[in-house]
């Protein structure tokens, strides 16, 4: 059994009080014309610091892998958390047990979903992903992720080409999360929301938000292509399903099936530089970019219609003074699409309309760039790093009212410590 973890304190600035702590919540950057657009906020935070064990054995042939994974970003009961006593709660972040022989592989548990980026295959371990190298627990713009429960098997018919499966945790998901803003729903519907669609904004205190019914667990397909260790490709695919019925009639059923696409790619065009590209493009696959764009809206007559949604990331990382410095810098951005509908008296509802919300974001885009230093590193003792990261948050709103800002930014600077604890992980 290895340890796995680190000890962190970052310290992080933003020039607007997004009210976030230290993730950020992108689409919800306050506009200058309220308070919030006027003041700053500043804090210290011990909260990414990680904590958990992996272990690996070999039974009949077979490789086993146990991996488990703690944050401190739970939700805490505690008013006074930034009073008296900094009570940060621990979060599970992964709980998986992965089995391969020979060319099959099986995951079960809590993971990354398999529709997150990787770096190099299809591997669950966060060293084979990708998911940036920011500072930001939140990560970027855009990003294709989540950590939920499910299944997945892998084919390995090489060692260059790996195809997988996976099944996974669904949600009915109408926005409201994250800092993304939730659907308008008809007038006569409104009891859909957090009943048979997750509107996470509207949830209240102590609510059980997985009341929710779902109708089958999100099916992702990938496959990845590692002709060597300098680059990496990859294509995948995700399926869901959605379904509600209409609280007044009970014989009416809607039902809807989304899709997205993800292609992406990471290369070292020379030396210790590497470029980045991931794309993702959905109908009805927002929940995916980080709950930023909604799945679906509901029409007047209870029929579901599905939301067009994407997202990007690109840039480069590069490795220099003997790898001991990384560099990185990030373009992120999220496109929402306007899904219009009209209720019975009239009026406008679903996403993007004419006097909609300003929360109901058309874009997000993200700039960012930063380093991370290994000061100090030993395979006995562990090792000490400093991180620094400056980010440019945008977001433009589908609807600007007459005389107020058409689109708000913010600018975030962190700067983190870590010890990483020592031990090295066993290759797969």
């Amino acid at each position: 059994m290895v340890p796995i973890g680190f000890m962190d304190l970052t310290a992080v600035w933003r020039d607007k009080n997004a009210g976030s702590s230290m993730g950020s919540n992108f689409g919800s950057v306050p506009f200058n014309n309220t308070v919030n657009g006027n003041l700053s906020e500043f804090r210290f935070t011990p909260q990414n610091s990680r904590i958990g064990f992996r272990f690996d054995g070999d039974w009949k042939g077979a490789h086993f892998i146990g991996y488990n994974e703690f944050d401190f970003n739970g939700t805490s009961g505690s008013n006074g958390i930034a009073v008296s006593n900094g009570a940060f709660v621990p979060r599970l972040r992964l709980y998986w047990v992965d089995v391969r022989k020979g060319k099959i592989e099986f995951l079960a548990g809590q993971s990354w979903s398999l529709l997150t980026p990787n770096r190099t295959g299809l591997s669950a371990l966060p060293g084979n992903l990708f998911y940036t190298q920011v500072v930001d627990i939140n990560y970027m713009a855009g990003l294709t992720w989540t950590r939920q429960p499910g299944m997945r098997v892998l084919f390995h018919p090489s060692e260059k080409v790996t195809f997988g499966v996976s099944a996974e945790n669904p949600d009915q998901y109408a926005g409201g999360s994250a800092g993304g803003s939730g659907i308008t729903l008809p007038a006569a519907l409104v009891g859909l929301a957090n009943t048979q669609l997750d509107i996470a904004q509207n949830v209240s205190a102590g609510q059980n938000i997985l009341t929710q019914p779902t109708v089958a667990p999100d099916i992702i397909a990938k496959l990845a292509l590692d002709p060597s260790s300098r680059f990496h490709f990859e294509v995948g695919g995700i399926e869901r399903n959605f379904k509600t019925v209409n609280p007044s009639l009970l014989s009416q059923h809607f039902t809807a099936t989304g899709a997205g696409l993800l292609v992406g790619l990471n290369a070292e065009v020379v030396k210790n530089i590497r470029l980045i590209s991931t794309n993702y493009w959905s109908d009805g696959g927002g929940r995916y970019l980080f709950g930023q764009a909604p799945d679906l809206i509901v029409r007047a007559n209870g029929t579901l219609s599905l939301v067009h949604s994407g997202g990007t990331i690109d840039g480069f990382e590069a490795r220099t003074w003997k790898n001991n410095l990384l560099l990185y810098a990030y373009y992120g951005g999220i496109y929402i699409g306007r899904d219009v509908a009209i209720d019975t008296n009239g009026s406008k509802v679903g996403f993007g309309y004419t006097g909609s919300p300003n929360s109901q974001n058309r874009n997000i885009q993200e700039i960012t760039f930063g380093f991370n230093q290994t000061i100090w590193a030993n395979p006995r003792y562990g090792a000490i790093n400093a991180m620094g990261q400056y980010e440019w948050l945008n977001r433009d709103p589908w609807f600007v009212a007459l005389g107020a800002p058409k689109a708000t930014h913010d600018n975030t600077i962190y700067f983190n410590l870590r010890y990483t604890l020592p031990g090295s992980m066993p290759p797969f």
